[in-house]
């Protein structure tokens, strides 16, 4: 019997053993790329005979469709900092803003399960021509050249509050009350005499204030705190301006709005690149962009 009893142990002891050392077994199910991927792009104000670019504005309407396409990523081919754009919808608008007449190739990439992807591509031909009202241009530049810095004796010379309003709801900063690297920062806004092109360049003296929550956009690591960083400001750089693309009203503000290539950077580092002019005189500039955060941020400036 005692036997019986040690032997029944052994095989309990035994199952238990092959039962915990057996390996557990993953599966990252079917990897499927997307297929009958197809991509159609309209051009606003196309005419086969007349405006075979379109009407000037540069924008153009994407549709694709695959089989298993659970996102698109799509290259707009302009190289600007949002020509590679994601997305999970099939439709899609973008707005090309180098003035002149360019072909570029779009290419999409169809995103499967696992990853697995099926490109198409296809080649357009886009006129852009915008013309930026006498008027602002003037102020902006001087018609020649002006510099300007953040206003560091206004209050809300910096600011923040929701993309739904158009005044900084959530904070405004008091009179010199952020870091001294903010309001050193000259910006130069120039006009081109011959194709009237407006040039800026940004002198930081080596640094720019950037807020915590955009320090990854500008290279400097993930939620490092808001700061002063040394930040290459990039040289001269042709501004794009365009109509406003936000919700706001002739009431409160100018509804143009101007594009900063490369980091995008005008003083306060946000992580924005659009920058709405809600106001401009001859020697005061109210600018609204949208930050990496998702939020809506203001800057006051004033011409030194």
């Amino acid at each position: 019997m005692k036997n019986k009893v040690i032997l029944i142990f052994l095989v309990i002891t035994i199952g238990m053993l092959s039962f915990s050392c057996k390996k557990t077994e993953y599966s990252f199910g079917n990897i499927t790329a997307p297929s009958n991927v197809s991509m159609a792009v309209s051009i606003q104000g196309y005419d086969s005979i007349k405006n075979k670019g379109g009407d000037g504005k540069g924008i153009v309407t994407i549709t694709v469709s695959g089989v298993n396409a659970l996102a698109y990523r799509v290259n707009f081919g302009d190289s600007s900092t949002s020509s590679i754009q994601t997305f999970t919808g099939t439709t899609f608008k973008y707005n090309y803003l180098n003035n002149g007449t360019f072909n570029y190739t779009i290419t999409v990439n169809a995103i499967g399960t696992g990853g697995a992807m099926t490109t198409v591509s296809k080649n357009i031909y886009i006129y852009v021509s915008y013309q930026l009202d006498s008027t602002i241009r003037k102020k902006l530049t001087g018609d020649n050249v002006k510099v300007w810095v953040i206003d560091n004796n206004a209050s809300g010379n910096v600011g923040v509050g929701p993309t739904t309003s158009f005044y900084p709801e959530y904070y405004a900063a008091n009179p010199n009350e952020r870091s001294a690297c903010l309001y050193d920062d000259e910006i130069t806004f120039k006009r081109d005499s011959v194709t009237n092109a407006i040039y800026m360049t940004l002198d930081n003296k080596g640094e720019s204030f950037i807020i915590n929550a955009a320090t990854a956009f500008y290279g400097q690591g993930s939620n490092a705190g808001d700061n002063c960083y040394s930040i290459d400001p990039g040289g001269k750089k042709q501004l794009q301006f365009m109509e406003a693309t936000s919700s706001s009203t002739k009431d409160i503000s100018t509804r143009k709005q101007f594009k900063v290539p490369g980091n995008g950077l005008v003083a306060f580092g946000t992580g924005g690149t659009t920058y709405e002019i809600l106001s401009l005189t001859e020697t005061s500039m109210h600018l609204r962009s949208i930050g990496s955060d998702g939020l809506a941020w203001y800057q006051i400036l004033k011409v030194k």
